[in-house]
């Protein structure tokens, strides 16, 4: 009998580290989406939980010889996924200081790896904070498949504390789907896609 091919390992980054943060309600969601759609094995990633300091390796990440155990155990984390969706909130037209840290931290590990960007806010639905990582990324070598823009997200979140749920609207849910299957066409191009 021959062994089942692995499934590629999605990780959901939950950017915000605030109190009430409507990330990570939608981070749930994506996730429990995510384990429907049955082409990868998920795993959040809550940046709130990792609790990075500020970045304060005395060597260049791209050398990987890590000295503080926070960022050798993000390492582990991060180095073992195939793919990323980042569920980030957007902060004065950009993205948060959270985010930019955890991505700062470390280099071959995001490297050549596909990401999707959920982004949430009012109006522009986190769209300026996407605009902004975009650089960023392209100089991490990370592929960006796609985008799911989620304006007024706060409003379509409901209960409280860890009870809290994310309703998507069906434009939202589209979006989800044309993430996935740009992520999944990534890790097939680049051989990494397990059987669906």
């Amino acid at each position: 009998m021959t062994e089942p091919a692995r499934r590629p390992l999605l990780q959901i980054i939950v950017a915000s580290t605030r109190p009430g943060r409507v990330g990570e309600p939608i981070a749930r969601w994506f996730s429990e989406y995510t384990r429907e759609y049955e082409a990868f094995d998920v795993e959040i990633v809550d940046l709130a939980e990792v609790d990075l300091p500020m970045f304060a390796e005395p060597e260049h990440p791209r050398f990987g010889r890590y000295s503080l155990d926070s960022t050798k155990a993000f390492s582990a984390t991060i180095a073992r996924a195939d793919a990323f969706a980042i569920v980030h909130p957007e902060y004065n037209h950009s993205y948060n200081a959270a985010l930019k840290n955890a991505l700062d931290h470390l280099n071959a590990e995001w490297a050549r790896k596909p990401v999707t960007l959920i982004g949430y806010g009012g109006v522009a639905a986190g769209a300026r904070a996407a605009e902004a990582l975009l650089p960023v990324l392209v100089a991490l070598q990370m592929v960006v498949a796609g985008t799911v823009p989620i304006p007024f997200a706060g409003q379509r979140v409901s209960g409280e504390g860890e009870a809290r749920t994310f309703d998507p609207a069906p434009e939202t849910e589209a979006g989800a789907k044309a993430a996935l299957d740009g992520l999944a066409s990534w890790l097939e191009i680049l051989g990494l896609r397990g059987s669906r």
